[in-house]
């Protein structure tokens, strides 16, 4: 069996940023698995901060980790620059190293997922699902990310 120092072993909370919704997912390194744990209500990609902050705390990560939007071509878009203006308030509330993740199709493949565990599931609802799968692409290849 492998041993792990505790310095090794991390967990992560990811975000899946929205105009109307913000997906959350939760992960550990050691188990390299992610959830999805809540969707948070925004307006206009504004969220409640306050419930951001208690969830953070709640959750106490070492790392966040916010979904990066770029289209197909690798061209960043208005999405992105939300996105990353999110990352950086995220930073500056919570004091926590924050790192952007590419997000490409996780929406889409989440959608897929949530049809296939359940027909009657709400697909307009699966933020949390593509949180945790930007996540999963994280802990897959941390060295992929990028610093904010």
């Amino acid at each position: 069996m492998e041993m792990h120092n505790k310095s090794d072993i991390e967990t992560v909370l990811a975000f899946d940023f929205g105009l109307k919704q913000i997906g959350i997912a939760f992960g550990q390194t050691i188990t390299n698995q992610s959830t999805g744990i809540k969707i948070i209500k925004a307006k206009n990609g504004v969220p409640n901060w306050g419930e951001i902050k208690i969830i953070v705390e709640e959750w106490n990560p070492d790392i966040l980790v916010v979904g990066l939007p770029i289209h197909m071509n690798d061209k960043e878009s208005e999405m992105s620059a939300l996105a990353r203006n999110f990352a950086k308030n995220l930073k500056s509330l919570s004091h926590i190293n924050v790192k952007m993740v590419d997000e490409r199709l996780s929406s889409r493949e989440a959608k897929n997922k949530a049809k296939e565990a359940s027909k009657s599931l709400d697909t307009t609802k699966t933020d949390h699902i593509a949180a945790a799968l930007i996540l999963q692409s994280y802990l897959n290849n941390p060295k992929s990310s990028e610093n904010i």
